[in-house]
């Protein structure tokens, strides 16, 4: 089982291509409750150069809250991060964490049940992106 999944989208601007990650996830219910700029991190403290790699902590608040009903510790595994990275100069990748592959680890049927729903919705936005 793979751990996320992703597509690649060309003739698009990394930030352009935030911007429409950010709005397809709104669109499944999901708001950003964290932007982490690998890039700009590293080159702070460590003075390296790396390159263009975005880290968004997608939240879908009633499944969150679902979820923290059915298994009080899920909020280690909270929230669904998506990364939009530019390797390629021209060619951003965007990948979303399998909700369910990370699970396996919680035997808690409820919560597959969860995790099936997000994993269909992140789905959905990877798809958008096309």
């Amino acid at each position: 089982m793979s751990y996320y999944f992703s597509t690649s989208v060309k003739n698009i601007t990394f930030n352009d291509a935030i911007s429409q990650v950010t709005e397809a996830l709104k669109d499944e219910g999901f708001g950003i409750l964290t932007e982490i700029d690998i890039k700009a991190t590293l080159n702070k403290k460590l003075d390296v150069d790396f390159y263009n790699y975005t880290i968004l902590g997608a939240c879908n608040p009633p499944f969150a809250y679902k979820a923290l009903q059915a298994e009080d510790k899920i909020g280690t595994m909270l929230p669904c991060n998506v990364i939009v990275q530019e390797k390629v100069p021209g060619t951003i990748e965007i990948s979303a964490v399998d909700p369910g592959a990370s699970m396996v680890a919680v035997n808690n049927k409820e919560l597959e049940n969860i995790a099936e729903e997000i994993r269909d919705r992140l789905k959905r936005v990877i798809k958008k992106l096309k």
